[in-house]
């Protein structure tokens, strides 16, 4: 992070400031308090455009500084958004952009920040499969979606879900059904619909989510156990809320 200069005399000693001495203060947006690979919430950096003058300065007394340097403005807006979550190459160039940093600039910058390591999609890949599967229980093809929203390539996202295999993703869709069954209230083939429903948006393939529910009933009560014996999960290829299910 840029370095902010050092304030003197904020402690036992510090003098009262004069009406006027204090500057007012821009007001910023709000930041976000997630600081995981997942948190979605970009930092505000109003104000902070190459054609800005240098820190400290005061263009109202005396003649204007130089502006920023502009590969200095874009790697300050980089470590500003950094400092909340890990980003993606691609988000950060949207950053840049929207800020007013050349194309040059952004790619000499962001080709630097992939040399040292301070940028790396494939270990922001992995991270957000790790962190939005256990946390929020998405299956890959939620998760594939949301690394290409943010810029993440389809082979370096491909490589990260692939550490993601079919029998862990079967097992938090059991989990997650059993969490919701313990409070699901009314009719056995309501609760189906609902839990299939709630396991495909969160984008487990229809013969994994009906599985799952299906294995789950059948566990819960003799009436649900005879409602899911009904069930053919290898059949039911698509989940379709109209759905020719057996009565209970």
């Amino acid at each position: 992070m840029v370095g902010r200069g050092a304030r003197s005399g904020r402690g036992w000693d510090a003098i009262p400031p004069r009406a006027g001495d204090i500057p007012a203060r821009p007001r910023r947006g709000r930041r976000s308090r997630s600081s995981g690979p997942d948190a979605t919430t970009d930092v505000p950096d109003e104000g902070i455009r190459a054609d800005d003058p240098s820190p400290g300065s005061d263009s109202s007394d005396g003649p204007r500084t130089e502006p920023r340097n502009e590969a200095e403005v874009a790697r300050e807006i980089c470590l500003r958004q950094l400092a909340v979550r890990p980003r993606t190459r691609a988000e950060l160039a949207r950053v840049l952009d929207r800020r007013g940093i050349s194309p040059e600039v952004t790619a000499e910058v962001l080709d630097r920040y992939d040399e040292v390591g301070i940028v790396d999609d494939a270990a922001f890949a992995r991270a957000w499969v790790s962190s939005r599967h256990t946390g929020r229980g998405l299956a890959r093809r939620a998760l594939a979606n949301e690394l290409r929203q943010r810029g993440v390539d389809g082979e370096v996202a491909g490589a990260a879900l692939g550490e993601l295999d079919e029998a862990t993703e079967a097992e938090t869709a059991r989990a997650l059904v059993d969490r919701k069954l313990r409070s699901a209230r009314g009719e056995p083939d309501a609760i189906f619909r609902r839990l299939v429903g709630m396991l495909a948006r969160k984008g487990y393939p229809p013969g994994v989510a009906i599985r799952a529910v299906k294995d789950a009933l059948a566990a819960q009560s003799a009436e649900a156990a005879a409602f899911a014996d009904q069930i053919d999960a290898d059949a039911l290829a698509t989940v379709d809320p109209d759905l020719d299910l057996p009565s209970a």
